[in-house]
């Protein structure tokens, strides 16, 4: 975890718009992600890399997953990832499915 996406994900907990349809309350998202942060490492990044992503936002979350030495990027938006200019062999992109599947494996 990192200061940008420790950010990003307090941003998007708080719009109420994307949980209209929740069976969890405000009160109830922050506290799921606090035990989501309890289990996650701080990680710094120390040497930018410039993955040069088409989303400059998703330069930041490989530079992290770099830095913390992740094998695997979790997300819904693969087409962004899969097109980065710069390549790490050992980190790949999935999604959250495709993660559940090699886990259960």
């Amino acid at each position: 975890m990192g200061t940008a996406l420790l950010a990003e994900f307090e941003d998007v907990l708080g719009r109420a718009e994307l949980f209209r349809k929740s069976r969890l309350s405000r009160s109830e998202r922050e506290e799921l992600l606090d035990i989501f942060l309890a289990n996650c490492s701080w990680t710094r990044i120390y040497y930018g890399w410039r993955p040069n992503a088409p989303d400059e936002g998703d330069n930041h979350l490989v530079e992290l997953a770099v830095a913390g030495g992740a094998e695997r990027i979790v997300t819904r938006n693969l087409r962004d990832l899969r097109r980065l200019e710069l390549k790490f062999p050992r980190l790949v992109a999935v999604t959250p499915e495709q993660f559940l599947k090699e886990v259960k494996a």
